[in-house]
């Protein structure tokens, strides 16, 4: 049903994280928050984050044939998808998500829905993926302008807080990434697509993986070097980070099991949304 196929090329969960990431960048500096804008903000992040999603459907429609995970995509399989419409498609919602966000914010939100959108699209669908490595390194960016959008939100001037956020999204997804390559090897390695457990290796990865989660805590903690977080933050971040960096080393002990890249995956979600909470929590403490 193409109208079921075109939900799907959307990837609504991966959106839904970007639009709570830009959030996260909201709450952090809004002195009162506002139900409607944040509303808002999450539909105008949530078509800026579909509208590359269904890009990246599009582009790799081709390599996503020969790998077992995304054999069933819409565009893979053909599902009475014109590839042409699918890409108007795409226009049509980074259009929608950044006029929303221009209308409703100022223009530097608009500047950060597209760059998000550019980054996953572009830099990291076509100029890096198939290319290199580092790939989801400098591709990672794309979630970090969620953040600075958030912010941007609420005041473009108040942007300390956001782009030191920003930095932990960036560092973020590497690690979230390169476990799930570890369980998706074989799938890339059949399209040739270069991930760093193809290219290096499990262990290397798993070692990779541990020092980037080592950057990515102390990243966390910046807000609270900063004085722009308190106490609360600060416990919180430390806490979810001490939790990861465990299943980190946990996969550096075993860094063939599918088991603990897996636990390794799901536990770089939870300390992202622990981290959620902890701005959460420490903005709505009382003072």
């Amino acid at each position: 049903m193409p109208i079921r196929s075109y939900v799907e090329l959307m990837k609504l969960r991966i959106g839904a994280m970007v639009a709570l990431m830009a959030v996260m960048g909201y709450v952090a500096v809004a002195e009162r928050v506002q139900p409607l804008q944040l509303a808002v903000l999450s539909l105008a992040m949530l078509l800026g984050s579909a509208s590359s999603s269904v890009f990246n459907h599009f582009y790799d429609r081709d390599i996503d044939r020969l790998m077992s995970r995304t054999a069933n995509r819409p565009l893979a399989t053909g599902a009475n998808l014109h590839p042409e419409r699918v890409l108007w498609f795409a226009g049509f919602l980074l259009v929608a998500g950044c006029g929303l966000a221009l209308m409703a914010f100022n223009a530097v939100v608009a500047l950060h829905l597209f760059l998000g959108a550019f980054f996953y699209a572009i830099v990291y669908t076509v100029w890096l993926k198939r290319r290199t490595w580092l790939n989801i390194v400098v591709g990672g960016a794309a979630g970090s302008f969620a953040v600075l959008a958030g912010g941007a939100a609420v005041d473009p001037a108040r942007w300390l807080l956001p782009f030191l956020l920003s930095i932990t999204l960036f560092l973020w997804t590497p690690s979230h990434f390169w476990s799930l390559a570890i369980l998706l090897k074989d799938d890339y390695a059949a399209a040739k697509v270069p991930m760093l457990p193809v290219v290096k290796g499990d262990r290397a990865t798993a070692q990779a993986i541990l020092v980037n989660s080592l950057l990515l805590v102390g990243s966390s903690l910046l807000p609270v070097a900063f004085g722009l977080m308190g106490w609360i933050y600060g416990l919180g971040a430390a806490g979810f980070g001490a939790r990861f960096l465990w299943t980190n080393a946990e996969l550096l002990r075993q860094p063939t099991s599918r088991a603990l890249a897996r636990k390794n995956f799901f536990g770089s979600m939870i300390y992202l949304v622990g981290l959620f909470v902890a701005v959460l929590a420490d903005v709505n403490w009382p003072q």
